[in-house]
């Protein structure tokens, strides 16, 4: 199987970097300046258990060709668009796999391509490009969940998922992907939503008198948009959720609190404007999500 990864940042460059030494053929598909950068350096790693570096194969977008298996996809969700655009040359065969945050990105490729050719993926990982531009792992977190949309690509998950199963990183086949993707969507809302607001870490809000019961009423809100989606979040996954949303002494953030603060574009459109349109549209109480949301869309970052 040829797959082709666009970009290497913390989601792309990490699992990519992965599959490659688990003998997978990788090639990226990098802006010139990364393209640049990563053929005279290799692509390094940092990890809380050490660190690694390779030297994967490279394109740009002009030396595309229709010949990779699986596109994956890793960008932010703002910039979908232009990740599409670039491919331009390599879209005409090949299946795509996102690992987006949020859901609205397999809606915007059904439409483009079909949804025969678009399975579903979930990337658990807190990850970022270094000043050096290496991609560095944060956490202990590191997995991924994938899974077919259509009888047309259940063959090649079962691939992509003998591939991930030679990895270091945990690997989860998902029969019902978009469920798992809206179980993430629920939990990133929730604590995009509390450490944006409270501009502080998941202990610092339930230090706080009320911290830990908003965090558990803004996850009940984003649970019943859920089900109000005929997606219902299983009483086990609310519980676990609920244990890291609500954990004392916890240093989780989430990145789109990590990139307000420190300048960056935000996430908060596709993580949770989008919620929130799901909400209304069915209906369904969001009055927690729409001051995280108004909250960002005032102090966002330019």
């Amino acid at each position: 199987m040829k797959i082709l990864i666009v970009g290497a940042g913390g989601v792309g460059g990490y699992f990519g970097a992965g599959l490659i030494k688990a003998a997978a053929d990788i090639t990226f598909l990098l802006r010139e300046k990364r393209h640049r950068l990563i053929q005279e350096n290799g692509l390094t790693v940092e990890t809380p258990e050490g660190n690694f570096t390779i030297t994967p194969k490279s394109v740009t977008a002009d030396q595309l060709k229709p010949e990779y298996d699986l596109i994956i996809l890793a960008p932010k969700a703002f910039d979908l668009e232009d990740s599409l655009a670039s491919l331009e040359k390599a879209s005409a065969n090949g299946t795509f796999l996102p690992f987006l945050n949020g859901f609205n990105h397999l809606e915007v490729l059904d439409d483009k391509f079909g949804k025969a050719r678009v399975m579903g993926g979930v990337a658990q990982i807190a990850a970022m490009i270094t000043e050096t531009g290496a991609v560095r792992r944060m956490t202990d977190v590191q997995g991924l969940i994938a899974g077919p949309r259509s009888p047309e690509h259940e063959t090649l998950a079962r691939e992509f998922a003998d591939l991930c199963e030679k990895s270091s990183f945990n690997f989860v086949y998902s029969e019902t992907i978009e469920l798992a993707l809206w179980e993430k969507w629920v939990f990133l809302a929730t604590l995009a939503g509390m450490t944006t607001l409270c501009l502080g870490s998941v202990g610092d809000i339930v230090a706080t008198p009320y911290g830990a019961e908003l965090s558990q009423k803004m996850y009940s809100e984003c649970c019943a948009i859920a089900a109000a989606n005929g997606f219902p979040i299983n009483a086990t996954v609310q519980s676990k959720a609920l244990s890291l949303l609500t954990k004392e002494g916890s240093i989780f953030t989430a990145s789109m609190m990590r990139d307000l603060t420190s300048g960056q574009r935000t996430e908060h459109e596709h993580v949770l404007g989008d919620l929130i349109r799901k909400g209304t549209a069915t209906d369904t109480d969001c009055d927690l999500m729409k001051i995280a949301y108004t909250h960002m869309a005032v102090v966002k970052a330019p």
